[in-house]
């Protein structure tokens, strides 16, 4: 699958200091030490209702984080999938009367729309599910056969064959490895409080025949009027959600890779089960780090589908709105926070860009070397969007009182390419 078009980064003098991230499965934040190659795995949209603030808001936190790390000297892998096949896709192509691949594939291209206009870098690899299945099928045949996945019966209208991973067989691997996965090992949550969260975003705990309610599926046998692919020995289906995710990252990425991004929703269960899935494959932790961005509303309610509710970019831009102040709205808020969309803020925001942009003409070379040294101290530290975007107010308000004497394009050059380096913002 194709990514979208990224702009060169601009080049700077001097480097980023080590960045230090809140790993959500240790619960506190820590360095994140690369040696000077550094990968990331995000994990992309489900194609149906592309691009809402939440997304945005997600990727554009985790563009910062490819952007500290480039700044730092490191070379970046950077993968993001597209799960191009999966029942909410199905479901809402039915509703508008569409074929699910002309949705995904409509969705698809919207997103990357967006992308682009955000001013967020592609990844190195953008991968669909649907290409992937036939590296997830001889996968989970082999979970099968190790025990560690397992068929259930048909019962009712379930016909037979469904696959399901076994967390109880898969947390008793290599029990004395201290990288061996448990359940709740990234999450942090018990049985007890999983099972509302299964089955709120999308498991099952309810299937007759699974060993454990907890258990998520692999692979989906054929269903009548449902898409199907070839599944080998497990039969034509397709593929649960985790472990796309597994698959992909492990065979693009290190093993372990550095981080493992996405937003909070999916600690629990995408994240949970699709790092439960690759060390059962593998025997190596999916991730050495994880880190999740907050939730998005709108004007104090959650932002959701059923509401009819969602943000979305491109809905903004073709109102007209510059998708620099976009951009800024989204890092105005710490990316671990839960915040609300409000038009205000978009406004707030434009006027920001407009003091920004009158102050690159006057600023002087030293003023905007502070700014610069300001804004990568503040992303070092848990991508602190806020106050980096504070330092470059405070570089601003400053030029425009006292126009300096060293004024002139290298000046402006530079406070414009630390803004666009590091934030991702054209001035």
């Amino acid at each position: 699958m194709i990514a979208w078009k990224s702009s060169p980064l601009p080049v700077l003098p001097g480097n980023s200091p080590e960045l230090a991230l809140y790993d959500s499965a240790l619960h506190r934040t820590v360095p994140v030490r690369t040696g000077g190659a550094a990968s990331l795995y995000v994990c992309g949209i489900t194609p149906y209702d592309a691009t809402h603030m939440g997304h945005a808001s997600t990727y554009v936190a985790f563009d910062l984080l490819n952007r500290q790390w480039r700044d730092s000297g490191n070379t970046v892998q950077y993968v993001q999938n597209v799960t191009d096949i999966d029942d909410p896709l199905l479901e809402r192509a039915n509703d508008r009367g569409l074929d699910w691949r002309e949705l995904a594939q409509e969705q698809t291209q919207l997103f990357r729309e967006d992308m682009e206009a955000l001013n967020v870098i592609a990844p190195d690899n953008y991968v669909g599910a649907v290409e992937s299945i036939e590296w997830i099928v001889p996968v989970v045949e082999d979970l099968v056969r190790r025990g560690i996945a397992y068929r259930v019966p048909g019962e009712g209208s379930e016909p037979d064959g469904d696959v399901y991973f076994s967390v109880d067989a898969a947390s008793h691997l290599d029990t004395d490895d201290a990288g061996a996965w448990r359940l709740g090992a990234v999450s942090g949550l018990t049985a007890e409080q999983m099972l509302p969260l299964f089955a709120e975003r999308g498991g099952d705990p309810l299937r007759p025949g699974k060993r454990n309610s907890l258990d998520p599926l692999l692979w989906r046998v054929q269903r009548p009027g449902e898409p199907f692919w070839d599944g080998a020995s497990l039969g034509s289906g397709r593929p649960g959600w985790h472990i796309e995710c597994s698959v992909i990252a492990q065979r693009f990425l290190p093993a372990p890779f550095t981080v493992q991004a996405g937003g909070s929703d999916l600690v629990f269960p995408h994240h949970e089960m699709s790092a439960g899935h690759a060390y059962a494959c593998s025997g190596t932790p999916l991730a050495r780090h994880y880190a999740h961005a907050g939730m998005v509303g709108l004007d104090g309610e959650k932002m959701s589908k059923s509401l009819g509710n969602l943000v979305l970019v491109s809905s903004l831009r073709a109102k007209g709105t510059d998708p620099a102040a976009i951009r800024a709205v989204l890092l105005s808020h710490h990316y671990r926070t839960d915040w609300f969309w409000t038009g205000e803020q978009l406004a707030a925001a434009e006027e920001r860009l407009s003091l920004w942009r009158r102050a690159l003409p006057v600023t002087g070379y030293a003023q905007a070397g502070h700014m610069l040294a300001d804004v990568r101290t503040a992303l070092s530290r848990d991508l602190d969007a806020p106050a980096a975007l504070a330092a470059v107010d405070d570089w601003a308000a400053s030029a425009l009182a006292a126009p300096a004497e060293d004024s002139g394009s290298d000046a402006a050059d530079l406070a414009g390419s630390a803004v666009d380096a590091l934030l991702g913002i054209r001035l």
